[in-house]
């Protein structure tokens, strides 16, 4: 009886302690997404505000949040540490790096590597430009699909049926996304050039050329795109700029194993 018994205790604890790492992950979540308080927390969370506290004290205590008493909650130094350590370690980047820093030096302009994360863009590297302005985009940072160059990119080989539901979940998260006839115009010419444009349509002044880059499978793992304002970035430019990030995402791709057929 008592090894039954302890078999059944084991496996009531479990459930219980999974249950509080996704809510302390949850929490974690929340505080990312810009929750300071704890009622700010509890609200985005759905907890209590006491079981709010207890698992965000035991996580500041951890280091994976922080807290001042003026500010509210933040997030911590030891999250920061496993997401240089996962940044370095990632094959992608360490591959990547050389082509978009080729790039930075061609083009003087701001460059990118992303990749489509949970039906959003989401930037694992980012170049700065040696012009006289400010891309307000960050490592780690995520943007929609529709307004976005390396979010088209990411997408180009998905099919219409994709396209139309990107475009729809954007739309009913209240983005300003074209409408479906505009959308598949738009992207079709795209996937028949392998390419795709930043019109202006997130940020006005601002004008992006991206291109896919593949894997050995020729999966479009990752895109990378040259970013500026639109002075820099007259039509004909970008144009002229799409062999250029094609020759870089092809030396690229073939170091993933992608071999043109």
């Amino acid at each position: 009886m008592p090894p039954r018994l302890e078999r059944q205790n084991e496996s009531t604890r479990r459930p219980n302690a999974s249950q509080t790492l996704v809510r302390g992950l949850e929490i974690v979540q929340s505080v990312a997404a810009g929750a300071v308080s704890l009622p700010e927390i509890a609200q985005r969370t759905g907890l209590s505000q006491s079981t709010a506290h207890r698992l965000a004290t035991a996580l500041v205590e951890a280091r994976y949040l922080q807290h001042e008493p003026r500010r509210g909650y933040g997030l911590g130094s030891k999250l920061i540490e496993l997401g240089f350590q996962a940044h370095r370690e990632s094959n992608l980047l360490v591959t990547a790096r050389p082509h978009l820093e080729q790039l930075a030096t061609q083009t003087l302009d701001t460059v990118h590597l992303a990749a489509f994360v949970d039906d959003e863009v989401v930037y694992l590297d980012k170049l700065p430009g040696q012009r006289p302005i400010e891309v307000s985009s960050f490592i780690g940072g995520r943007n929609p699909v529709t307004t976005t160059g390396v979010g088209k990119a990411l997408i180009l080989d998905r099919g219409e049926d994709e396209w139309c539901r990107i475009r729809a979940q954007e739309a009913q998260a209240g983005r300003n996304v074209p409408t479906e006839a505009a959308w598949l115009e738009l992207m079709r010419s795209y996937a028949a050039r392998g390419s795709a444009f930043d019109l202006g349509e997130a940020e006005p002044s601002i004008r992006c050329v991206a291109v896919p880059v593949r894997d050995a499978t020729a999966r479009i793992v990752a895109a990378i795109s040259v970013t500026s304002v639109v002075q820099y970035m007259a039509p004909e430019r970008m144009e002229a700029l799409v062999p250029v990030l094609k020759a870089q995402a092809d030396a690229f791709s073939a170091q993933l194993g992608w071999r043109p057929r």
